[in-house]
């Protein structure tokens, strides 16, 4: 994985969820729950969390191996895209019920990102 590849994954999830996070937090406040709004929040705050991270990693690109870029990769898409398609599917009437299992798959990504660059940090 490129530097160039991670820090331009890093501010596309980054921009991202800033924009998610306004949609949130205007357009969709009167049409979400307290519940689905809150639940929306955590898909944009664990969003901007891993960009975050990616950006980090992408300025530090000896840290990053290309498990580690794409466990985040993933993750972010499969936890924070799945919520979002779980509230909003769900505050429109017509709740994609497929998408469940889906969101622990990404936390679970996520989870082994963080392994392993704990491990890759004792490795190194």
């Amino acid at each position: 994985m490129t530097q160039q590849t991670i820090i331009i994954t890093a501010t596309i999830f980054g921009m991202l969820s800033v924009i998610f996070g306004a949609f949130g937090a205007h357009a969709l406040k009167k049409k979400l729950t307290l519940d689905q709004l809150k639940n929306f929040e955590t898909g944009v705050k664990y969003q901007m969390y891993h960009a975050i991270v990616l950006l980090i990693l992408g300025f530090n690109s000896a840290q990053v191996t290309s498990a580690i870029y794409w466990c985040f990769t993933i993750g972010i898409l499969l936890f924070s895209f799945s919520i979002y398609g779980l509230v909003l599917s769900d505050a429109f009437g017509k709740k994609l019920r497929f998408l469940g299992p889906i969101t622990p798959i990404g936390g679970l990504l996520l989870i082994v990102g963080w392994s392993l660059l704990l491990l890759h940090t004792f490795v190194n």
